[in-house]
C-alpha cells in the first residue's frame, strides 16, 4: 500500500520484531522510531546481537515488523502483501550483504542483469546498463569471470554493481566490508559516498567499522534492540 507522504524515505513508529524460537521468544528490535530523510548517508552501529541486521532486513522487505509501523519510499511494509513485498525489494532498494550473495554459476555480467532480468526488463536494455555499471567500477575485464575467480574486493564492487542495476532509491549495505581488507575497504566505502553525493541515493550502512563515519549525515545506534542516544560502544 502507498502512503502519500514525502516528507521523509523512511518512517519506523514503535518498531519491534519477536522471533519465536520454540517455547522461547527473542525480540531483534522493539519500539523502535524514527525518520530518515531522502539523501541522508545513515551510519547504523551497534554490537553483534543489537539488532542492526534486523532492522535492516525489516527496512529491506526482507522480514516485516511483529508490529509497529513500517512506511519506505511511501510503502506501508508491515501490511504489504508478499507479492508487494517482491515488487518493493526489485525496485526500491538494493541490497549489499557482506558475504556478496553472488551466484556461483554465473558471470559478473550476468550476476549484475539478474535482479532487472526478474524485474521482467528485456535483456537488450539491461545489458547496456550492466556494462556502463562494471565500467564505472573498473570491472570490465572481469565481465566474464566467475566469482571464484575474483578477489574479494571484485566481488563486493560486483554486488554493489548488482544493487544497482534497477536504480533503486535506497542502498542498504550490511557490513559491506567486513570481509575486505583496509583498503578495498575504503574503496568500497567511498563508491557509497559516491552514490549519496552525486545521486542523492539515500545510504543506510550497518557496520562494525569506523570507515564510513566520515561520510555519515547522521548516525543510529542500537543496543539490545533499542535505539540509544549515547555513543556507541563497537
Amino acid at each position: 500500500m502507498l502512503i502519500n507522504d514525502d516528507s521523509a524515505i523512511i518512517r519506523a513508529e514503535g518498531l519491534t520484531r519477536v522471533y519465536s524460537m520454540g517455547a522461547t521468544e527473542v525480540t531483534g528490535i522493539r519500539d523502535v522510531s524514527l525518520r530518515i530523510g531522502r539523501g541522508e548517508f545513515v551510519v547504523l552501529k551497534g554490537n553483534s546481537g543489537s539488532g542492526k541486521s534486523t532492522l535492516l532486513a525489516l527496512l529491506a522487505g526482507l522480514d516485516q515488523p511483529t508490529r509497529g509501523r513500517l512506511v519506505v519510499a511511501q510503502h506501508d511494509l508491515q501490511d504489504a502483501s508478499q507479492a508487494e513485498l517482491v515488487r518493493y525489494r526489485r525496485e526500491i532498494v538494493g541490497i549489499i550483504f557482506q558475504s556478496f550473495n553472488l551466484l556461483p554459476t554465473l558471470t559478473v555480467l550476468e550476476n549484475v542483469c539478474l535482479p532487472a532480468l526478474l524485474a521482467g526488463d528485456p535483456l537488450v536494455q539491461v545489458k547496456p546498463r550492466a556494462r556502463q555499471l562494471i565500467d564505472w567500477l573498473n570491472l570490465k575485464s572481469r565481465d566474464n569471470h566467475r566469482p571464484a575467480q575474483l578477489s574479494g574486493g571484485e566481488m563486493q564492487r560486483t554486488a554493489i554493481a548488482r544493487s544497482l542495476i534497477n536504480d533503486p532509491e535506497i542502498i542498504l549495505a550490511d557490513e559491506p566490508t567486513g570481509n575486505l581488507d583496509s583498503l578495498n575497504g575504503q574503496t568500497v566505502i567511498e563508491l557509497l559516498s559516491e552514490l549519496n553525493r552525486n545521486s542523492r541515493r539515500t545510504v543506510i550502512v550497518a557496520t562494525h567499522s569506523s570507515l564510513a563515519d566520515p561520510y555519515a549525515t547522521s548516525h543510529i545506534c542500537l543496543k539490545d534492540g533499542l535505539i540509544t542516544e549515547s555513543l556507541c560502544e563497537v
